[in-house]
């Protein structure tokens, strides 16, 4: 409960709410329960911290979230009698990531899918703006940098490589080192600011949240959102 209250909003649809519930429960089994309570794992907050969020709301999403866990008891994902890595994101570019073109290894069942109502989150293009130096520094240039060439990209957007003064860079390393919300990005530069576009909120890797609220608010059942992002898996008692 106290996973699933803070990693998705309460107000979201009650199926969207029992998808998260099956996916942080498969995060954390998978672990063999050492976890912590950062993004790192999952975000985590108790009893108290949540009446403190929630305020006057409390009552009514303590429920809603409740509901969501118990309604999906014992419930976890599962490929081929294997437990999974069920990876989670806030909102993406219109398509997830596969695995292996952000994190080093390919999983059969994080593969690149559409999730085209993500397009819609309001915020889900975001602008940042850096100085030179700024910029520069944070890449471990000793020197402001002078070339940015134009990414290289994957099928689905997501910025495979790019170069920056003969050097190149990853998507995941860039969005790290500068602290982006997603490894779609377009950069642009005046000589004296670098300007980033970024799309999508998180690593685009399994189940998008706002995806998984468009589906439920389009009438799907958690389990049919569960197996849009984890591709070939099952749901089954833990």
């Amino acid at each position: 409960i106290g996973v699933v209250g803070s990693e998705m909003p309460a107000s979201f649809a009650n199926e969207a709410l029992k998808a998260q519930a099956v996916a942080a429960r498969t995060f954390v089994a998978k672990r063999n329960f050492e976890v912590d309570d950062t993004t790192s794992s999952q975000v985590f907050q108790d009893e108290s911290q949540l009446k403190q969020v929630w305020g006057e709301h409390y009552n009514e999403n303590q429920n809603r979230v409740k509901n969501a866990v118990m309604e999906t008891k014992g419930e976890v994902l599962t490929y081929q009698g294997e437990l999974i890595t069920a990876a989670f994101f806030s909102s993406c570019n219109g398509y997830t990531n596969n695995s292996e073109d952000y994190w080093s290894s390919k999983s059969p069942y994080l593969r690149s899918v559409e999730s085209k109502w993500d397009k819609e989150v309001e915020g889900n293009v975001q602008q940042t703006t850096f100085t030179l130096s700024d910029f520069s520094a944070s890449l471990g240039f000793q020197q402001a940098v002078t070339s940015i060439s134009s990414p290289k990209r994957y099928p689905n957007g997501y910025v495979e490589s790019i170069l920056i003064d003969g050097i190149s860079f990853s998507g995941r390393e860039l969005r790290e080192a500068l602290s982006l919300r997603s490894s779609d990005f377009e950069i642009t530069s005046d000589g004296q600011t670098v300007i980033i576009k970024t799309t999508g909120f998180g690593h685009g890797i399994g189940m998008s949240q706002y995806g998984a609220k468009a589906m439920a608010e389009a009438g799907a059942d958690y389990q049919k959102i569960l197996k849009h992002y984890y591709s070939g898996t099952e749901i089954t008692k833990l």
